[in-house]
């Protein structure tokens, strides 16, 4: 039966110590946003200086030793990772007034800079809008020119690569490869530089033991940069994992999975996600087949012929790369000692079931 192994550690993302040098495929993560004020306290409690700049009305400053703070993790990141890994760090830009003065600090930018200087190779970023339907949403003067400011509604996936391309020689290695494939019409939306069709999810947090908000991501995103950046079996890490959204995506697509989180309160609201992550991972796949079979009958009913068929479930795939694309259920999860998980997996049949 085939498994993969869920590590979570309550510790600091900048101290990552059991986690051996280079043995990471794929960082999956979105930091604390400096210069958003729900952010300030954490900063804050890792250097007392945050909150001196702040009150000083030094925003520059404290925007900068934020950012050391978080060089910290990326320290890490750049020893764990894998040469050829690849990382993606979601993350938006701040808006902030400091003595009366309005201004964007860019967060993307400076992390951008960390990484490049560390000799990663920065390659095409996505950006996913994050809408507001807020009625005070637009900031400013209003109808009047020249104060009024655009309003802010995208972060920025940064996917950041460790050396060159990744090379698959062996046979094994091809072949795993080969079952970790995506459909064509898939590929044609993740591989887009602007991601409109995903909601944020829901930041606030009901647990009164927990911090009231959170920094979470939707499933979706992490779904897709684990399908598009790595294949089964790879090591998936979140060095800020929240409420524990990278490590169930890696759950619910046949990776293994290593999470950080500084909050130990939020290891209770990680384990009640990883509760329903059984069914869910069949509700994923099965939605994601379910949506294939309708883009072919779209397809052929168009009158366009598709040319090749999977060979593990007789489904009509647009290319080559396609026949070999396997999927598996997540059938178990057996919780070992120290906060660790096993996750063993059945095959999926095309009636949807093991």
């Amino acid at each position: 039966m085939i498994s993969t192994n869920h590590q979570l550690i309550i510790g600091d993302a900048r101290d990552i110590g059991k986690i051996q040098d280079e043995s990471v495929d794929l960082v999956i993560t979105s930091p604390p946003y400096p210069m958003i004020k729900m952010w300030d306290e954490i900063f804050a409690c890792q250097n007392p200086q945050v909150k001196t700049l702040l009150a000083n009305n030094e925003g520059s400053k404290a925007f900068e030793i934020m950012h050391q703070e978080l060089d910290r993790a990326w320290k890490e990141v750049t020893r764990v990772l894998r040469q050829r890994g690849i990382a993606c760090i979601n993350i938006g830009d701040a808006t902030r007034t400091i003595n009366g003065l309005f201004q964007l600090f860019t967060n993307h930018s400076r992390i951008l800079q960390y990484f490049i200087a560390k000799g990663f190779v920065a390659l095409p970023c996505i950006i996913w809008r994050k809408q507001t339907n807020a009625p005070n949403k637009f900031m400013g003067s209003g109808m009047l020119p020249p104060g009024a400011y655009v309003t802010l509604e995208h972060e920025y996936i940064l996917i950041l690569r460790k050396g060159g391309r990744r090379l698959f020689k062996t046979s094994p290695e091809k072949q795993t490869r080969q079952n970790s494939a995506f459909f064509w019409e898939e590929r044609n939306v993740w591989f887009s530089d602007i991601w409109s069709d995903l909601k944020g999810a829901s930041q606030r947090l009901e647990n009164d033991k927990t911090r009231k908000r959170s920094a979470a991501f939707p499933f979706e995103l992490a779904h897709r940069l684990i399908n598009m950046f790595s294949v089964k079996g790879d090591t998936v890490l979140d060095p800020f994992l929240g409420t524990g959204t990278t490590m169930l995506a890696a759950m619910c697509n046949e990776r293994n999975s290593i999470g950080v989180e500084i909050d130990g309160s939020l290891e209770g609201v990680i384990t009640q996600k990883l509760h329903d992550t059984v069914n869910f991972s069949k509700e994923v796949i099965t939605n994601r087949i379910k949506r294939h079979l309708e883009f072919v009958k779209s397809r052929i009913t168009g009158g366009k012929k598709i040319k090749y068929t999977n060979e593990h479930y007789g489904f009509p795939v647009v290319t080559k790369q396609e026949i070999k694309l396997q999927f598996n259920l997540l059938d178990s999860i057996q919780k070992n000692s120290n906060r660790d998980y096993t996750v063993y997996y059945k095959g999926w049949a095309p009636n949807g079931d093991g």
